[in-house]
């Protein structure tokens, strides 16, 4: 007689795919939301995630929230948030901390126009 029971004999014998488990993402940016072993979330992500907005991030909130009603668009273009964000003052004037591929880091001076290519003013 045998010592195993019938749910013991049905399962599977194959090997174990859990550990021949790859990181298929690519290399590391800076920009991955997923946290791993010593890696927490930042105050500043995390406050905003329960709840408790910064100053920055209730402006941003409110100007895309106004950008969508003004323009009747519930999903606005990654193009149009950035030209909220440059409408609300932003400049590049700093080098990248995050690491991206066929990607050139430039700078400008904080006091650039928001829109430097466009013919009227916005």
């Amino acid at each position: 007689m045998s010592d195993t029971t019938p749910a013991e004999e049905n399962r599977f014998q194959g090997p174990d795919r859990r550990k021949a488990v790859v990181d298929n993402r690519t290399a590391h940016t800076g920009l991955e939301r997923r946290r791993g072993p010593g890696r927490r979330r930042s105050d500043f992500i995390k406050s905003a995630e329960e709840g408790e907005m910064s100053r920055e991030q209730f402006l941003f909130v409110c100007a895309i929230d106004a950008y969508k009603k003004a323009n009747n668009k519930p999903y606005p273009s990654w193009t149009e948030v950035l030209e909220v964000i440059r409408k609300l003052g932003y400049r590049k004037t700093c080098a990248m901390a995050v690491e991206l591929n066929n990607c050139e880091d430039w700078t400008e001076a904080s006091d650039a126009p928001a829109f430097p290519n466009a013919t009227e003013a916005a």
